[in-house]
């Protein structure tokens, strides 16, 4: 994969708490300040910098940054968090009753304004696990700030603050026909300096660097497609704004690669094509609607290219697909090459994370694949992580997380028992309230407190509505009826 290439990086992170970053090596480092762990450190020194030679396009004509500047300073925001932490007295000062105030760490990244009725897009490792947040605008206008919703998967988060007239905003441009060395923009506010601009070139594109963790129990896929560019960023930046030269926001700085936690030549931003769509779903929903292929894939490699017979080295490698899978209903198979995603170049794993993230499940891409040295197009119903295409909101993915469970609708009648042609089915079980009731993977629910369900939607709903406790009545695959009490809280 490309992100062998950064092989040698070591993760190291400046955010919710400050990391040491070894002075030989580097390290990619999340761009928000925990002013918290500086207070006693120097503040960075500031020198003049010299003139800036001109810089001339192909025509011979200077390029000029000020509008695009001009129209981007005012719509990056300063943000600012607090956060409680317990302090430990020596155990014998505890013992005799002593106690400590918590001590409060602050925290400094950036946001970007994105509706003008204060929707506020920034990186989540900026504010994971504040319990403040504070947005400062360019004209010194201070609000409190509410989270709407957060993406680990991404690193992204969504705040709202409530202003009294329309807030400038960053319009959103298209990421995706940027260009390697093209000319960006990073606004944001470095070690505190405030609507502090810097400018560079796209590096590189589809970069993955390994620096997001997954969690397949709370269904966290990281996904990693970031911009590379070479615009001075420092802690501090993340969560600005990367511009392009029409003052369009095109990607959110996220993180350095650096020696020393500071920026040393490289930075990472979250593509546009990325933000835009889990911006629009936190908005609507509270979370994002993340759809999957179906699909386990690899990067073909020349040793693939030669097993295969292949001209070339083009496309992902579909190693399996998985079961009750958008690929699998659609008809791929093991051993597909994906070349492209409704007409857009699929050559690795970044590439189709950042294609299908697009997209929201129960929508229908047009995949082109290479199946034994012939053209295929396939299409795809997308589907969630537990397989359904149905649009999930926070709340009911709350009562989802709150249950332990996965469920899915059983239309058809149970082998065990022909009375049975309905019910939602236990597809998952995790920690929560189901595993806590006793019940296990498999069991099919047929009725709360008395009454039938056939859908998810019903289950939530029943647990919503109810007060203290419920009835869960169903059978086993293997026509073994059970009976559980389920508490309804959350």
């Amino acid at each position: 994969m490309k992100s062998n290439q950064l092989s040698a990086l070591l993760l190291g992170f400046v955010g919710a708490s400050l990391a040491i970053v070894a002075q030989n090596h580097w390290g990619i480092v999340p761009v928000s300040l925990n002013n918290a762990s500086n207070q006693n450190e120097a503040a960075p020194i500031v020198r003049t910098a010299r003139p800036i030679q001109p810089v001339y396009t192909a025509n011979g004509l200077a390029l000029d940054f000020t509008a695009a500047a001009s129209a981007s300073v005012d719509a990056v925001v300063h943000v600012k968090t607090q956060t409680a932490q317990a302090v430990r007295l020596n155990p014998w000062l505890e013992m005799l009753g002593y106690g400590a105030a918590p001590s409060i760490a602050q925290g400094s990244g950036s946001g970007v304004i994105v509706a003008a009725d204060g929707f506020i897009v920034t990186n989540n490792h900026v504010i994971d696990g504040a319990d403040a947040i504070e947005v400062s605008l360019n004209d010194n206008r201070i609000y409190s700030a509410s989270v709407v919703g957060t993406d680990p998967a991404t690193d992204l988060a969504l705040l709202k603050i409530s202003a009294d007239e329309p807030l400038p905003i960053i319009p959103f441009g298209n990421s995706e026909e940027m260009e390697v060395g093209e000319w960006v923009l990073a606004v944001g506010n470095p070690f505190d300096l405030t609507s502090t601009v810097t400018a560079g070139i796209v590096s590189a594109k589809a970069r993955n660097i390994n620096i997001l963790r997954g969690d397949a129990r709370r269904d966290i896929f990281p996904i990693e497609s970031f911009i590379q560019t070479d615009a001075a960023v420092n802690p501090g930046n993340s969560g600005g704004a990367l511009v392009n030269a029409a003052g369009e926001l095109v990607g959110i700085n996220t993180a350095i690669a650096s020696k020393t936690g500071s920026y040393s030549g490289y930075s990472f931003a979250v593509p546009s094509s990325i933000v835009r769509k889990v911006s629009e779903d936190l908005m609507a929903y509270g979370r994002v609607q993340r759809a999957f292929l179906g699909v386990r894939v690899g990067e073909v490699n020349q040793a693939i290219a030669n097993e295969l017979g292949l001209d070339r080295i083009e496309g992902v490698y579909v190693a399996n697909v998985t079961d009750a899978g958008g690929a699998e209903a659609a008809g791929m198979q093991p051993g597909d090459i994906i070349l492209e995603i409704e007409g857009m170049a699929v050559n690795s794993l970044p590439e189709l994370q950042e294609n299908v993230s697009k997209y929201r499940p129960g929508e229908h891409v047009e995949v082109l694949c290479l199946r034994g040295g012939q053209l295929k197009s396939v299409n795809i119903e997308l589907r969630d992580a537990a397989g359904s295409t149905r649009i999930v909101d926070r709340s009911e993915a709350e009562w989802f997380e709150a249950l332990g469970a996965r469920l899915s609708s059983v239309a058809t009648e149970s082998d065990s028992d022909e009375a049975i042609g309905h019910g939602v089915e236990v597809t998952d079980i995790r920690q929560g309230r189901f595993l806590e009731a006793g019940i296990r993977e498999g069991f099919l629910i047929t009725r709360i407190d008395g009454r039938m369900v056939t859908t998810p939607e019903e289950v939530i709903s029943a647990f919503a509505n109810a007060q203290g406790g419920v009835l869960v009545e169903g059978v086993y695959r293997n026509g073994k009826r059970a009976y559980y009490g389920v508490a309804a809280q959350k």
